[in-house]
């Protein structure tokens, strides 16, 4: 029951190839993912906004995001919201928010 409490369902683009990060004794994988969302504003004029997620995966999921996916591929994620801070290389206190996936599904056609 805990799942449904913080839990993201996002469909979109990649804006740049997954980024592999090898660690001692794991690996993750950070990308990013445009959703955009159409309507018509007051002037009756289509408008696009679209919104950017930073999105992170870990182990297995992360060898599958680099070997398969690039810039402009189509997936959908399940994943948590998470919060954190670090500080920055000044000092500075830097915060984040980022999508950590739990579920992947590639969207784009194979190629034949």
């Amino acid at each position: 029951m805990n799942r449904v409490v913080n839990q993201v369902h996002l469909i979109g683009n990649l804006g740049q190839d997954p980024k592999l990060i090898k660690m001692e004794k794991s690996q993750k994988c950070e990308m990013s993912l445009a959703t955009s969302e159409i309507h018509t504003n007051a002037d009756g004029e289509k408008v696009t906004e679209t919104q950017w997620h930073k999105l992170v995966t870990w182990g297995k999921q992360a060898e599958i995001a680099e070997k398969y996916l690039r810039k402009g591929s189509k997936i959908a994620v399940i994943g948590k919201l998470m919060h954190r801070s670090f500080e920055d290389n000044e000092g500075n206190t830097r915060y984040v928010t980022e999508v950590r996936m739990e579920d992947l599904l590639m969207l784009d056609k194979k190629a034949s």
